[in-house]
């Protein structure tokens, strides 16, 4: 069990956590990711870990509420225990110098975008960041990722905080001005296809961490398959940063998908609960 030493929620929907893990925590680098369940019964989800302090020995986890088990672990407070936390998983960032690196980060996709931008940072490139929310209030993470980004630039979809736009604006304002060495994009997956066709059109290496749907997180259970320069890998061992260039967009966002009115019953149901209660 590990216990969670501090809580905030930094939107309506995406809540912060600290928990307890000395281990994970020491053995944590960019990239990686952890395991969590809830309960006996509980279901298995995957959560980058976007901040670790082997010091204090915690790990730090953002979560949006999108199901059950998400609700269910932004509803825990200080001093609960979540019942499983397995990590770290997946292989960790390729960190070094190759010079100027963009960094596009969507949604909750900053969380995870944020120790690689750190990572980067000290290896001493140069970072780029751009952020992008639906609005303002969805923006997560902005005062970290510029304590290590040479510049940031934020777009929103309606305009209410940096510049109207996608996340692809912000990039190819970028990509035109100057000479960008590597890109890094993290967020949802029809957002990281099309800042992949965008660096593709510039011949610029790209990295995109997936999110696929993971149960085990060990490889046994096939859940997390994707195509990747038309050979299966698997997101959590294999991953679960690919060549961007290299990813299958289309089958990833189709497999996404596949479970998705099942996945809105059940949390329709669950809600519906807890009004009762």
């Amino acid at each position: 069990m590990s216990r969670i030493v501090t809580k905030e929620f930094l939107s309506e929907n995406v809540v912060k956590l600290e928990l307890e893990a000395p281990l994970i925590a020491k053995k944590r680098k960019a990239g990686h990711f952890v395991i969590v369940k809830i309960g006996k019964e509980g279901e298995r989800i995957p959560l980058t870990i976007s901040q670790a302090n082997p010091d204090k020995g915690t790990i730090t986890l953002i979560i949006q509420r999108v199901g059950v088990t998400s609700h269910k672990l932004s509803m825990m407070n200080e001093g609960d225990e979540v019942t499983d936390l397995v990590g770290p998983l997946g292989h960790a960032t390729k960190i070094e110098n190759v010079g100027t690196v963009l960094c596009a980060g969507g949604g909750v996709g900053i969380a995870p975008l944020l120790p690689i931008v750190e990572a980067m940072h000290d290896a001493g490139n140069r970072i780029i960041t751009v952020l992008a929310a639906r609005n303002r209030e969805l923006l997560i993470l902005e005062k970290e990722i510029r304590a290590h980004s040479d510049e940031v630039i934020i777009m929103t979809d309606d305009g209410s905080y940096g510049t109207k736009g996608l996340v692809t604006n912000g990039m190819e304002e970028v990509i035109n001005r100057e000479k960008v060495n590597l890109a890094i994009t993290i967020g949802p997956a029809i957002m990281m296809k099309f800042t992949s066709m965008l660096t593709k059109k510039y011949s610029i290496p790209t990295i995109a961490s997936l999110n696929s749907i993971m149960v085990d997180g060990t490889g046994m259970c096939g859940a997390c398959r994707v195509s990747v320069g038309g050979k299966t890998k698997f997101v959590c061992v294999d991953g679960p940063e690919f060549d961007a260039h290299e990813v299958d967009f289309d089958e990833l966002l189709m497999r996404l998908g596949a479970y998705k009115e099942q996945e809105i019953e059940a949390y329709s149901r669950y809600l519906e609960v807890i009004k009762n209660r």
